[in-house]
């Protein structure tokens, strides 16, 4: 759709995405505060248990994005096909619980809890994906209400009503229905149509196609599982955990490339991917280096236990950064194909078509890194190996088996689109980077002082974090041209939001 600005979206969702993380952060720092390692252990094995069957909810919402985007109203057939098929995921969650909660000796009842969250999410990503094809950032808004949400909710039930796991999970469904509120207000014009059965055969026909890609989330969600029931150690996962929870800082730049794939598939130029990818660079290098300089202050700030394990974070850098890389070229190569908009297009051609061959990609990618780390865990649980020590090779293995994928993906992308980077802009990005992340080090080196009390660690860790942004921009905005026409353009599109 001609409307969808790349630039602005991106930046909107970026905007939102820093300051969800903010109080995502908040809320982080509500539960590992409150919950003890193996509570916490439990929380990030809930995410896994659930995630085994939510990674069905693109069955329908795969096609919202890609239709929307295109003209065709096939929203509220996807909503409401959406809600039924929630309730067929709640039993195979139900059963999968079951097997996994007796083995590793977790009451069975905090897992039923933790099935209100399924059809919730089924519904909010059903809207989420509606929403991506006409308006991108406005997808972003639901989850800064979901992130916002959390915290008095987070606030009342975990930390002054100490109501452990069970106050998280019920925090966590009743933020998503206040994102799924704004999703609503926010696609309502998309969702008014009526139920057409149409679209219903047509995605029941072609279910294989996004439950494919699919596959690579039961190896991810796997990873945690088999790392669970080998080890036998909740306190690990909680590490693990913890170290996730910093390093994903990084993903939060392709956040600018938000809405380059909807404008690919409603005819945008190709041309668009080569500046896109430049902004997402000059984001992912200060996100990726305020990641390793404050992986150790971070996960001090969400608890001190977790402190030792920086050496995670370090350890998943790599791998956040690569699999970044990975959805941007990815959403490029997809917004591209058009196999899906042909009526006679054949089993063999979407099989031939990017929307086969990348999840093909990843699914081999997965897989191999699943099998490694299996094959590494029984051999380190053999050589007596500590739970620190089974999470820091968890986290080798995951980045070494991203490297490879990552470049191929980035050569296919070259291939296709053959971009005429920017790399003096590039190049500053990163001197910048290195200059202010290196004198933000030295200086927390010399004057922050770790206080386990978080209301005296945070306002002293604070001046840092804020710091190193307004440094990096401020440098930039020296020395990059394209960054103060981007700051100019931001300004003059709030000001005539504003007059308007």
């Amino acid at each position: 759709m001609s409307e969808i600005r790349v630039t602005f979206s991106g930046l909107i969702s970026f905007v939102v995405g820093i300051g969800s993380l903010i109080t995502g952060l908040i809320f982080t720092i509500i539960v590992t505060r409150r919950l003890t390692p193996e509570e916490f252990g439990e929380w990030g094995l809930i995410g896994a248990l659930t995630g085994y069957v939510l990674m069905f909810s693109p069955l329908i919402s795969y096609w919202n994005t890609r239709e929307i985007a295109r003209g065709v109203d096939s929203g509220r057939t996807a909503l409401q096909s959406s809600m039924l098929f929630s309730f067929g995921a709640i039993i195979v969650y139900l059963i999968i619980a079951k097997l996994v909660g007796s083995s590793v000796g977790i009451d069975f009842f905090v897992l039923f809890l933790a099935l209100i969250i399924i059809p919730v999410e089924f519904i909010k990503y059903s809207l989420t994906s509606i929403t991506l094809g006409f308006k991108p950032q406005a997808a972003e808004y639901g989850l800064l209400s979901f992130e916002i949400t959390k915290i008095p909710i987070g606030l009342a039930l975990i930390y002054f009503l100490d109501m452990g796991i069970e106050g998280v999970i019920i925090t966590t469904t009743l933020a998503s229905l206040s994102s799924i509120v704004i999703l609503l207000i926010v696609a309502r014009h998309k969702i008014q149509g009526r139920f057409q059965i149409k679209y219903v055969k047509k995605w029941t026909k072609l279910v294989w196609l996004p439950l494919y890609p699919k596959i690579s989330s039961v190896f991810e969600r796997s990873d945690v599982t088999a790392f669970t029931i080998i080890s036998g150690s909740l306190t690990g996962l909680a590490y693990w955990t913890a170290a996730n929870s910093i390093s994903h800082l990084v993903n939060h730049s392709a956040k600018i490339n938000r809405a380059l794939y909807p404008k690919l598939l409603s005819g945008g130029k190709k041309e668009f991917f080569q500046e896109n990818f430049t902004r997402v660079l000059y984001f992912a290098f200060p996100l990726t280096a305020m990641t390793l300089v404050f992986a150790r202050p971070g996960l001090f700030l969400l608890n001190p236990l977790y402190e030792v394990a920086v050496i995670v974070v370090f350890t998943l850098i790599p791998l956040t950064f690569l699999r970044t890389m990975q959805n941007v070229f990815s959403q490029a190569l997809s917004g591209i194909e058009k196999v899906d908009t042909f009526e006679n297009s054949t089993f063999m051609d979407y099989v031939k078509s990017k929307l086969f061959v990348l999840p093909t990609l990843v699914n081999i990618q997965r897989g191999v890194s699943l099998l490694s780390l299996v094959v590494l865990l029984f051999i380190l649980v053999q050589y007596g190996s500590t739970e620190l020590e089974l999470v820091i090779a968890w986290g080798i293995i995951s980045s070494i088996t991203q490297l490879p994928f990552t470049i191929y993906l980035g050569f296919l992308v070259y291939r296709e689109f053959h971009p005429k980077l920017n790399y003096n802009a590039i190049i500053k990005y990163l001197v910048a980077t290195i200059i202010v992340f290196v004198i933000i080090y030295v200086l927390m080196n010399e004057f922050l002082i770790y206080e386990k009390e978080i209301f005296v660690f945070l306002p002293n860790f604070l001046p840092f974090l804020i710091g190193s942004g307004v440094g990096y921009l401020g440098l930039t905005y020296l020395i990059d041209p394209k960054t103060r026409k981007l700051v100019k353009l931001v300004f003059a599109e709030f000001k005539n939001k504003k007059q308007n």
